[in-house]
């Protein structure tokens, strides 16, 4: 089946949002960026363009191709302005705001349109459940930042029609990611095992084994360009307690993937990391 893709609406302008508005427009793609909070979509088109200004200053592209990418670029003031070929969904990692955001963008786009969930965790086959037609979901994965990070997991739900599999697969060359398949279960492949990278260090902290820092510190010395401290931090430590809950409950709270009290007393604060200027760590 022939469904070529144009056109490129997402859903959510936080950092991974922001992330895929600006790989969909650099490969050409018209895109379109919607998030509930307005301010929130004119935040994320100030970062693009000043991480576009930096690619200009480091020669990696010129100031045409700039202007040029800013232009395929627009925002959406509504979720009814987002007709579109392919919808991306990046949005807070619940099934029930997923599963409702789908629905109406079903109605939007009178059930044509891809409905791709950038979910790290929540089964593909649930979110598409609700649908109308359950065979136009498929879960797309990308990893923090999107416009540099190379991988991409695609997943395919119960009802996922198997040619999306291929079309998204042809998406992925043309925006310059490496995908691979994976089945629809808790994690997926990535964050599944990422999990004990994040849990265990966790663990050694509340412990008292090594504090923060040491354990950070330990980990980029064992070949890791991040510890697992600085990457919550950049992630968001609630986008990581989200995953890591989602993780645990799908496997029917196996205690491997128990969430951590301390993360969780860091997320009752507010206090989610560099969006917040502090979490682990903080930043000025």
């Amino acid at each position: 089946m022939t469904r070529p893709i144009r056109t490129v609406a997402i859903v959510g302008a936080g950092t991974m949002g922001l992330g895929i508005a600006q790989l969909c427009a650099t490969s050409g793609f018209n895109t379109i960026l919607y998030d509930v909070q307005k301010t929130q979509v004119e935040a994320a088109l100030r970062s693009i363009n000043k991480n576009l200004s930096l690619s200009v200053e480091k020669g990696k592209i010129t100031n045409g191709q700039k202007i040029e990418t800013l232009s395929r670029i627009t925002s959406a003031n509504a979720l009814s302005d987002l007709r579109a070929d392919l919808v991306i969904e990046a949005a807070i990692e619940k099934l029930e705001i997923k599963r409702q955001l789908f629905l109406e963008l079903e109605k939007i786009n009178d059930g044509k349109a891809i409905l791709a969930t950038n979910t790290s965790s929540i089964s593909i086959t649930r979110i598409a459940e609700v649908l109308n037609i359950q065979s136009n979901c498929i879960g797309y994965h990308f990893f923090n930042p999107a416009d540099r990070m190379k991988l991409v997991e695609i997943i395919s739900g119960v009802a996922t029609d198997p040619s999306l599999v291929e079309i998204m697969k042809e998406f992925s060359i043309r925006i310059g990611k490496i995908a691979v398949l994976a089945k629809d279960s808790p994690g997926f492949i990535v964050n599944r095992v990422a999990r004990h990278f994040y849990v265990e260090s966790l663990k050694l902290l509340e412990e008292g084994v090594a504090d923060v820092a040491t354990i950070d510190a330990l980990l980029r010395s064992s070949g890791f360009k991040m510890g697992p401290f600085e990457l919550m931090d950049l992630i968001g430590v609630d986008t990581n307690l989200a995953v890591t809950t989602s993780v645990y409950e799908g496997f029917h709270n196996n205690p491997k993937f128990k969430p951590s009290p301390i993360q969780q007393e860091l997320v009752k604060n507010g206090n989610f990391g560099r969006k917040m200027g502090k979490g682990f760590y903080e930043y000025k």
